[in-house]
């Protein structure tokens, strides 16, 4: 049988490649946009992370539509970047509500029915950042930090209901995010990382995939890097 799968930030980069390889598995896959737009052959539902009351009101629709979600993949993120001493309180509000809260957010509403049904999937998109750090990008190394703790605290809290939480930690992605980076940066990059390459968004979608898989049954509260070997022994 399909499962209903929610992939918030779903419709572009990372997140539409997570949520069209979960399509092709067969399953029902409702993603959650500020604009409500979706990758064709998925459903979107317009949600802002950032707000309660909007997640509250996507859930509300998913379930009335669609039932409760057996796996939550939690994609949405935002980057702003300068160095601390330039950063201001929006700065690091902004990416903190987004990246980290607005995860919570979704893994606290998702949760609930999760509960009732005693099985559920919930899975945190980090970033290598989040592990190794990285100059002018204190909040959104701290907001991505933030979820391996929220997701082991979740892996203790819910594993007796059958609930999973794990975060995929990748690498340099070749998407938009990183497109605006200057051709000097991005040498630099590829230079640290042993498999001298950036990841495809496909190779994210293939570890949610897995984690969601009854193969994965067992794995909760664990941290999956797919970084290339950039972040190793962090």
């Amino acid at each position: 049988m399909s499962r209903v799968v929610v992939v918030t930030g779903g419709n572009r980069g990372i997140g539409a490649a997570v949520a069209l390889a979960f399509a092709e598995l067969g399953d029902k896959v409702i993603v959650f946009s500020r604009s409500g737009d979706a990758p064709k052959g998925t459903t979107g539902i317009a949600c802002d992370v950032s707000n309660t009351e909007s997640v509250e009101a996507a859930f509300d629709k998913l379930e009335a539509d669609f039932g409760p979600a057996e796996i939550v993949v939690a994609n949405a993120g935002v980057t702003k970047d300068t160095l601390l001493m330039r950063m201001t309180d929006e700065d690091i509000d902004l990416v903190l509500n987004t990246n980290l809260f607005g995860a919570l957010r979704i893994a606290r509403r998702a949760s609930k029915a999760m509960l009732k049904l005693r099985k559920g999937r919930i899975i945190f998109i980090g970033s290598v950042v989040g592990l190794l750090g990285s100059a002018g990008q204190v909040n959104y190394a701290a907001s991505k930090s933030g979820l391996v703790g929220a997701a082991r605290s979740i892996a203790r809290e819910l594993g007796g209901r059958g609930i999973t939480a794990n975060v995929i930690a990748p690498g340099f992605v070749d998407t938009d995010m990183t497109s605006v980076l200057s051709d000097d940066q991005k040498k630099d990059i590829v230079a640290n990382v042993p498999l001298g390459r950036y990841a495809q968004t496909h190779e994210i979608a293939g570890v949610a995939t897995f984690l969601a898989s009854d193969a994965a049954s067992y794995i909760t509260g664990a941290v999956i890097p797919v970084d290339g070997g950039l972040g190793m022994g962090h």
